[in-house]
């Protein structure tokens, strides 16, 4: 090799040495470095008895034993590990559940820096709060703040691989847009907590009462919010209110009452008025569609 190339070699190695000793190593992550992430975005959820999926995700003792499906984290392997797949969207649904906006590109980053670290404490220290959102006085109610009630009492089965196996009906309860879907029917309609089903369930109007597995059923508090929810327009995380399913199907059960309500839902159509309208105080099934106007249109009464 010519001199000047043999100099020209060396000179860039040393050049090279230096910039990678000026360079910041870049420091592995610990379990304190997520744990705020963790607190914030999704021990709502995943904390406690009822944590969502048996996931209890207010300790690294709780993470690292994982869900009731088994670890969500494999040291060494981020591809491998359930955590980053569900944060990433790799594996549905997609978490924190009161996504969209889900956790930045950085703070994925973190998990995944961590786990490909080999899962080290830092110490083992806990989330210090558990963050759950409640609305201000005056502030309306978002699906951030009742999120963690579907997560904790209603995901369990209305999910892909629930302990009932498919979702019942089809009916998920894992994000926004899965829980105000008119796919097949609204159970949500915006503005009508009584032409929503999935209120008059939670409320036991129809039957059976949700959750299925209770009682205890859903606290008053609780059922208060989602009802609260639905009238303010059933908005999602970021306060957007959900347009109007118009021409959407309902399915609601309850009582018809003497002043020709349904439980208190004034309804509209040919079936109000039809000849074999059940009685006063006996159950019936309604089935229509939403009109425009936000009023429900019943084609069938019986």
């Amino acid at each position: 090799m010519p001199q000047r190339t043999l100099a020209g070699v060396l000179a860039a190695l040393v050049a090279g040495a230096a910039l990678a000793a000026a360079a910041p190593a870049i420091r592995a992550q610990t379990y304190e470095d997520i744990a705020p992430i963790l607190a914030a975005r999704c021990a709502m959820c995943h904390s406690g008895a009822a944590a969502a999926a048996g996931l209890a995700l207010d300790s690294l003792e709780g993470l690292l034993k994982g869900s009731r499906n088994g670890p969500v984290v494999v040291a060494g392997a981020p591809d491998k590990s359930e955590l980053v797949r569900r944060l990433t969207g790799k594996s549905q649904p997609r978490m924190p559940m009161t996504g969209p906006p889900f956790l930045s590109d950085d703070e994925i980053r973190r998990f995944e820096r961590w786990i490909a670290a080999g899962l080290p404490t830092g110490g083992g220290v806990a989330p210090s709060a558990v963050a759950i959102p409640r609305p201000a006085p005056g502030e309306p109610v978002t699906y951030l703040h009742v999120a963690p009630i579907f997560a904790t009492r209603c995901a369990k089965c209305h999910a892909d691989k629930g302990i009932m196996g498919p979702p019942p009906e089809g009916y998920r309860l894992t994000s926004h847009a899965e829980t105000v879907s008119a796919r097949d029917r609204a159970r949500v309609v915006p503005g009508q907590p009584l032409a929503s089903e999935l209120l008059r369930r939670v409320r036991g109007i129809a039957r059976p009462q949700m959750p299925l597995n209770g009682p205890p059923y859903l606290e008053e508090k609780e059922i208060e919010l989602i009802d609260r929810w639905i009238a303010d327009g059933a908005r999602d995380a970021a306060g957007q209110p959900t347009p109007l399913p118009v021409g959407a199907r309902v399915r609601l059960h309850g009582r018809v009452r003497a002043d020709g309500t349904l439980d208190g839902l004034r309804f509209e159509g040919d079936a109000a008025r039809g000849r074999e309208r059940p009685r006063s105080d006996r159950q019936a099934e309604l089935r229509g569609q939403v009109e425009a106007n936000g009023t429900i249109r019943a084609e069938r009464l019986r």
